[in-house]
């Protein structure tokens, strides 16, 4: 079981960190991604850690450098730390895992488990 947490309002150029507790599974043995999904729009990947391998992490063009996935094992957590938002970044975010990775890039219909959303929203 997955579950994000974190979102809220915030001003553009703020910052905000999300959560992905996982529950039931030991989450450094899987790729957890990041997906956003805004109002009218198709669901669309974030971020993903572990997607291309141990160690790995994965950004969309459009969050590159101001967006930082990591994980810490002890808590069984995933984060997304945010800097530097922009209106166009919001959405409901949602953090999702398989049992192998469906590889960066591809669909959000290919993850099989996901966390309830939470909803990140930018003010201009």
């Amino acid at each position: 079981q997955l579950q994000a947490s974190g979102g809220g309002l915030v001003q553009s150029g703020g910052s905000l960190r999300l959560s992905c507790r996982a529950s039931g599974f030991a989450l450094d043995y899987f790729p957890i991604g990041w997906f956003r999904q805004a109002p009218g729009k198709e669901r669309e990947g974030v971020s993903c850690i572990r997607c291309s391998g141990r160690g790995s992490t994965n950004y969309a063009d459009s969050v590159k450098g101001r967006f930082t996935i990591s994980r810490d094992n002890d808590k069984n957590m995933v984060y997304l730390q945010m800097n530097n938002l922009k209106p166009e970044d919001t959405g409901v975010y949602y953090c999702a895992t398989d049992f192998e990775s469906p590889g960066w890039g591809s669909g959000w219909w290919k993850w099989h488990y996901w966390g309830q959303g939470t909803e990140v929203t930018v003010s201009s």
